[in-house]
């Protein structure tokens, strides 16, 4: 039997909380970058919090972190209500899992440390830019350790309450990811090439 279509058979579709989880996962990426992106331009955020993008930015910071804490628990409840099935023989079962948490939250704890909390929470949308790239660990490992961290937790959530939906659902939080990707990178590229230019045009003036 293929086995996606076996994993796809023991999936169980009348579950609400499986299309909440999905929604939530969906829900995130899509809603942060809008609203980063209206921030670029139109600085709403920062003008609710009397011009001072710093606040704004800590603002989308607690309601991204928050909404992640809900999104989590949204997939958390939807692996407990799905059927469950062995996935690995033991100790695999404990140890895999376990390794890919422990490496997909060093990616996204380290992310975030070497980053701070403007650079994190998409700072660099309300004009708070980092003054280099950040290269060290590690973003010398992967270009998204932080997409790529979170998508490994997905995983190993699957993994340890053994239930193959959840494997699914991280094969669409890896899709999310991408796509969220392919919109937001190019985006933050365009916002420190429009400030190289300024510098560089500045200088020439001088």
């Amino acid at each position: 039997m293929d086995p996606i279509f076996d994993i796809a058979s023991s999936v169980d579709w009348s579950q609400y909380s499986l299309y909440f989880s999905l929604f939530s996962i969906a829900f995130n990426p899509t809603v942060w970058n809008i609203v980063a992106r209206n921030e670029y331009h139109h600085k709403t955020i920062t003008r609710v919090f009397g011009g001072s993008a710093k606040y704004g930015c800590y603002f989308l910071a607690v309601m991204i972190f928050g909404f992640g804490i809900l999104r989590d628990s949204l997939y958390e409840r939807a692996l407990k209500d799905q059927p469950q099935r062995a996935i690995l023989p033991e100790p695999f079962n404990v140890l895999v899992p376990a390794a890919l948490f422990l490496v997909g939250q060093t990616f996204v704890i380290t992310s975030t440390w070497a980053l701070g909390i403007t650079g994190t929470f998409l700072g660099d949308y309300f004009g708070i830019l980092m003054d280099h790239r950040v290269e060290g660990f590690p973003f010398n490992v992967l270009r998204d350790p932080m997409y790529v961290g979170s998508t490994m937790c997905f995983a190993a959530g699957a993994l340890w309450y053994e239930r193959p939906a959840g494997l699914l659902i991280t094969v669409y939080v890896y899709i999310v990811y991408i796509l969220a990707l392919r919109f937001e990178g190019p985006f933050t590229d365009m916002i420190y090439a429009t400030r190289a230019a300024k510098t560089s045009s500045s200088k020439k003036e001088l």
